[in-house]
C-alpha cells in the first residue's frame, strides 16, 4: 500500500504519491491511497460505490463498464453493451442495481454480478451525461446534450416527463436526498433547481463564468454545490438561493465533486490533475492530493465516507482512505500540535465543535460567512506546523518524520481553554452589539430624514 508524503506548507496540506517505495503520511489524519485499479483502455469517466463499499463502478471512453471487489485479490466484471463511451454511473440505494448513461443515447440498467444482465431505455436524442438513482430506488433522473433532463420510473422501466428549460447541453442531473426536488447544471452556465411534483422551474443561478460541469445536493438537502469551467466551486442555499461559498482554487476546469456523507467536506476534482478536499465549516482547504497523470475527471465518496475514489484520463481508477474524517481532533491536536500552535489557537476547539456537531447546513453557513466578515477577532485559525527539515530535500524530509510533540493534560490547561472560548464568545457578542447599535442609529437618523421632508413638502 503507498501512502503519503506531505510537502511542507502553511496554508493546506499538498501530497505526491510516487510510483515506488513506501511513504509514511507525516499524520495519521491524512488521506492514503489505499488501492488503483487499472483495466480501462481509455479515460476514466465515472465512478461510485455501493451501499456497502464492497463493490465499485467506473464507466470509461472505451465503451465498457467496470465493477471493481474491493476484497483483495477478487476479479472485476467487465460489462459490454453499450456502442459508444459510458459517461456516468450510479448505483441504487440498495445497490442492487446498477445505472450507466452513454454516448450511445442510451441508459442501461444493470444487475451487477458476474452475468452482467441489462435492460436499455431509450428516449434521449443526445448523449446521455448523468443518471442519479432516487433515494427510494422507484425512480432515477438523467441530463442529456439534447438540453433536456428526464425523469424515468425504475420498475416500470418507462420514461415519466421531461424538463425542458436549459438552452444548451444538461451535463448533471441529481435528486435532493428527499425526492423532492431536482438540480441541474448546463452548458448554458446555469445552475437549475426544479420541483419534481409540479415540474416546474423553481430557481436559477446564473453566478458561474462558464459551462457548468457538475451540481449536486449537501447531504441535509439545503445546500447545492456546483463545479465549472471557469475553475470555481460554488455553494449555494436552496431556500433563500443565497450564494454561501465560492471557492477559486484550481487551476483548470472543476469536472466533478462529491459531499462527504457528514457535510462536513467536499472532495473536487480537476483538469489540473489535482483532487482536493474543503472544510465546510472552516470554509477553506485542506488537502490537495496529486496521484493522476493527466485530468482527473471524477471523483465519489463511498457511503459511509471511509474511502472515496477517483478516476482520470490516465486511464486509472484509484481508492483512497480518507481518515481525516475518523481520527478525533482533540488526540490529534495533543499528539501533534506544538504547544505555541495550541496556545494562540483555542478558537479552533469552538469551530471544530461545530463541525463535531454536524452543524453543516445553513443557518450555520451563513452565520460563518457572516462571522468571518466582521474581522479577524472571530476569524478560524489555519494554523499548521511545518515538519522539520523544511527546504532540505524530498529524501531528508521523508528519511526524518516528524516526531509526535505531547502535551500534559493538566487542569489548568482545560481551563485557559474554557477561558480563551468565553473571550471568543465575548468579543463575538461584543462585536455584533456594536454592529446592531449602529444599524439602529442609521435607521433612526434615515426616519428623523424622511419625516424633516415630508414635513417640507407639505403645504
Amino acid at each position: 500500500m503507498r501512502k503519503a508524503w506531505r510537502e511542507p506548507c502553511s496554508e493546506q496540506r499538498d501530497f505526491l504519491w510516487p510510483t515506488s517505495s513506501l511513504v509514511a503520511p507525516w499524520f495519521p489524519e491524512d488521506p492514503s491511497l489505499e488501492r488503483h485499479f487499472k483495466g480501462h483502455r481509455d479515460a476514466v469517466t465515472c465512478v461510485d460505490f455501493s451501499l456497502n463499499t464492497k463493490q465499485l463502478a467506473s464507466g470509461s471512453m472505451d465503451s465498457c463498464l467496470m465493477i471493481w471487489h474491493m476484497k483483495p485479490q477478487s476479479r472485476a466484471y467487465r460489462f459490454a453493451g453499450h456502442k459508444d463511451a459510458v459517461t456516468c454511473v450510479n448505483f441504487s440505494p440498495s445497490g442492487h442495481l446498477l445505472a450507466s448513461g452513454s454516448r450511445d443515447k442510451t441508459v442501461r440498467i444493470w444487475i451487477p454480478n458476474v452475468k452482467g444482465e441489462s435492460t436499455v431505455f431509450r428516449a434521449h436524442t443526445a448523449t446521455v451525461r448523468s443518471v442519479h438513482f432516487c433515494s427510494d430506488g422507484q425512480s432515477f433522473v438523467t441530463a442529456s446534450d439534447d438540453k433536456t433532463v428526464k425523469v424515468w420510473s425504475t420498475h416500470r422501466q418507462k420514461f415519466l416527463f421531461s424538463l425542458s428549460q436549459h438552452i444548451n447541453w444538461v451535463r448533471c442531473a441529481r435528486f435532493s436526498p428527499d425526492g423532492r426536488l431536482i438540480v441541474s447544471a448546463s452548458d448554458d452556465k446555469t445552475v437549475k433547481l426544479w420541483d419534481k411534483t409540479s415540474r416546474e422551474c423553481v430557481h436559477s443561478y446564473c453566478e458561474h463564468g462558464g459551462f457548468v460541469t457538475y451540481v449536486d445536493f449537501h447531504p441535509s438537502g439545503t445546500c447545492i454545490a456546483a463545479a465549472g469551467m471557469d475553475n470555481t466551486v460554488k455553494v449555494w442555499d436552496v431556500r433563500t438561493h443565497r450564494l454561501l461559498q465560492h471557492y477559486q482554487l484550481h487551476s483548470a476546469a472543476v469536472n466533478a465533486l462529491s459531499f462527504h456523507p457528514s457535510g462536513n467536506y467536499l472532495l473536487t476534482a480537476s483538469s489540473d490533475s489535482t483532487l482536493k478536499i474543503l472544510d465546510l465549516m472552516e470554509g477553506r482547504l485542506l488537502y490537495t492530493l496529486h496521484g493522476h497523470q493527466g485530468p482527473a475527471t471524477t471523483v465519489a465518496f463511498s457511503r459511509t465516507g471511509e474511502y472515496f475514489a477517483s478516476g482520470g484520463s490516465d486511464e486509472q481508477v484509484m481508492v483512497w482512505k480518507s481518515n481525516f474524517d475518523v481520527v478525533d481532533y482533540g488526540e490529534v491536536t495533543k499528539v501533534h500540535r506544538p504547544p505555541a500552535t495550541l496556545a494562540t489557537s483555542s478558537r479552533n476547539l469552538i469551530w471544530e465543535a461545530l463541525r463535531k456537531s454536524n452543524l453543516c447546513s445553513p443557518p450555520w453557513f451563513w452565520c460563518m460567512e457572516r462571522l468571518s466578515s466582521l474581522g479577524p477577532e472571530v476569524q478560524p485559525e489555519v494554523d499548521f506546523p511545518v515538519p522539520p527539515g523544511r527546504g532540505r530535500s524530498q529524501e531528508s524530509v521523508q528519511s526524518q518524520p516528524q516526531e509526535p510533540i505531547s502535551m500534559p493534560q493538566t487542569l489548568t490547561s482545560t481551563l485557559e481553554h474554557i477561558v480563551g472560548q468565553l473571550d471568543v464568545l465575548t468579543q463575538t457578542v461584543s462585536i455584533l452589539e456594536q454592529r446592531l447599535t449602529l444599524t439602529e442609529d442609521k435607521l433612526k437618523q434615515c426616519l428623523e430624514n424622511q419625516q424633516l421632508i415630508m414635513q417640507r413638502t407639505t403645504p
